[in-house]
């Protein structure tokens, strides 16, 4: 029952968003982001796929490729029909649907906001974060063409807008396909030089120079930026209500099953 627990825990506490886009199609077949995050979540774990490079991208998305050829080869020879198939869809059918009822029931269990700011007072030391940064960049190889961005980035009226389009376009790192962005990290996170230029920044500039690392030049606009000390309730309460709702389902599953091992005949040999 505990690996039941800890797969519901890891489950409500997971963010689940599907992905539609189109990365690929094999005979009128689509494959999307969605079919490539499920890749990676059970094949590569905590691989993020807007953070690869664009080689490691292609290779990920020709390996799906692959797979969709070889399972057309399968469904050909009949192996839907095979008794072993057969017998391995019903155990998996199983574990999934009881994944899934698992996580409605969890989802279905409320949370009051007085429960959230008691869970937040009496866990201080959950909540204390360093201070980090949220931003997008460009990355180039030249430093002059990293000047040029920040001479077109200067004369925009709307600076962010106009970043995402230049990062898009010009930025030779992964994360182009966002707009350039990084999201949240601490000093530790990133090179040395980056981190600095980055924590010296006001929020909705962009870097007044060209950063300089061993990866090439980079240009930098900051989203967001957040002090070191304790996490703010409002930051902190989606995350809260998961936890306190997991618990609360962990009680209601040992009621149930104090509840059914009651009526049902059991004999364990």
């Amino acid at each position: 029952m505990k690996s039941i627990f800890k797969a519901l825990f890891l489950l409500v506490l997971s963010s689940l968003t599907l992905i539609s886009d189109i990365v690929a199609t094999i005979n009128q077949k689509d494959i999307t982001r969605e079919d490539v995050d499920y890749f990676l979540a059970k094949s590569l774990p905590g691989t993020n796929y807007d953070l690869m490079s664009n080689m490691d991208r292609q290779k990920v998305v020709q390996q799906l490729v692959d797979r969709a050829l070889y399972l057309e080869v399968a469904k050909k020879e009949n192996i839907e029909k095979d008794e072993e198939y057969q017998r391995v869809l019903k155990r998996e059918s199983e574990n999934l649907m009881l994944t899934i009822w698992m996580k409605r029931g969890a989802e279905s269990i409320s949370v009051t906001p007085s429960e959230i700011k008691e869970y937040y007072d009496n866990n201080e030391n959950q909540f204390k974060q360093v201070a980090a940064a949220s931003v997008r960049h460009i990355l180039v190889q030249t430093l002059s063409e990293a000047k040029d961005i920040i001479a077109q980035l200067k004369n925009s009226n709307n600076l962010e807008k106009r970043f995402i389009a230049l990062a898009k376009l010009k930025s030779t790192g992964p994360s182009s396909v966002n707009g350039g962005k990084l999201g949240w990290f601490n000093r530790d996170q990133m090179v040395k030089e980056f981190s600095d230029a980055a924590m010296r920044m006001r929020v909705g500039e962009i870097s007044d120079v060209p950063v300089k690392t061993h990866f090439g030049y980079h240009v930098i606009y900051l989203i967001d930026k957040r002090p070191a000390g304790k996490m703010r309730l409002e930051d902190a309460s989606e995350t809260i209500s998961k936890v306190i709702r997991a618990k609360k389902f962990k009680k209601y599953l040992k009621q149930l099953r104090e509840k059914m091992k009651k009526i049902s005949k059991i004999s364990v040999k």
